[in-house]
């Protein structure tokens, strides 16, 4: 189940020294930050009621003129449905079907969610970029809220990683009923700067600035993070945590890395969501 986000997880040698080796560095930066950054899985996403019984293909329309699949998975049969929905945006690698352990455990508590894919991943069109993944998550909230009937105070935005980024954004756009932020980073400069210290990422195009819209958002606030994630370091999230206008709860969980199951689906993740809901 282990994915390694892109930008954080994989390494790029940078050598030599001087301005001729600064300036090279800075071409290649903005040429390529964007496959730096996001690391789409084209492998082939399974039909979702072959993954979760309860899950559904659906399609999204951006803004921008983009068809989008994603899934929506409802509460298990024999589950007392709660009436909630949350909103999953993942991080910078795989797709859909690897938060489907998410989903489920949501499903078997009597919550339906939506696993939103963005542009370029899981086989949809498109290009990933911070403007983009923004028109993306729009896309997601209003067909719950027009095709699902999803109320906005009985909606919870939960972003993995990159995907804080995505619902800190979507979240001072259209407030929910509640936030979760698993593995939060400050912005992305900030956490390249831990695993590129040789590029200049004053050229970066994309900034998801987690900490900033934090400081703004008014609805509860949960923040998740290991203390052995080796990813973004847990100092970072605790910043945020720090930061959060209106945090709910800190959740952190000894000894965990970014992909451990615990992190992925574990029972105090789960807690922590479910405390967010709404009577």
């Amino acid at each position: 189940m282990g994915l390694t986000d892109g930008l954080w997880g994989r390494g790029l040698a940078v050598g030599g020294a001087g301005l001729a080796v600064a300036g090279a560095a800075g071409s290649v930066a903005w040429a390529m930050q964007r496959k730096l950054i996001y690391y789409p899985d084209d492998a082939a996403v399974p039909a979702a009621h072959s993954v979760l019984p309860t899950a559904e293909e659906i399609r999204l329309n951006t803004d921008d003129g983009l068809t989008l699949d994603a899934w929506h998975v409802s509460p298990v049969p024999g589950s007392q449905p709660r009436g909630i929905t949350v909103l999953i945006a993942h991080g910078n690698a795989g797709n859909r079907a690897d938060r489907a352990p998410l989903a489920e455990a949501l499903a078997r508590e009597g919550i339906a969610s939506l696993l939103l894919d963005y542009r370029g991943y899981g086989g949809n069109p498109g290009s990933p970029s911070e403007e983009g993944l923004a028109l993306d998550a729009r896309a997601a909230y209003w067909y719950l809220r027009r095709e699902r009937s999803v109320p906005a105070e009985r909606l919870i935005y939960f972003g993995e990683s990159l995907g804080c980024g995505v619902m800190a954004s979507l979240a001072l756009r259209y407030p929910p009923a509640g936030l979760v932020l698993r593995s939060p980073f400050t912005d992305l400069a900030s956490i390249g700067r831990v695993h590129y210290p040789y590029l200049p990422h004053g050229l970066l195009r994309d900034r998801f600035r987690v900490l900033d819209a934090v400081k703004r958002i008014t609805v509860p606030t949960v923040v998740a993070y290991g203390t052995a994630d080796e990813i973004i370091p847990a100092s970072m999230s605790a910043e945020v945590a720090d930061a959060a206008r209106n945090l709910h709860s800190r959740v952190v969980l000894p000894g965990a890395g970014h992909n451990d199951v615990e992190m992925l689906v574990g029972a105090t993740l789960i807690d922590a969501i479910t405390g967010l809901l709404p009577e």
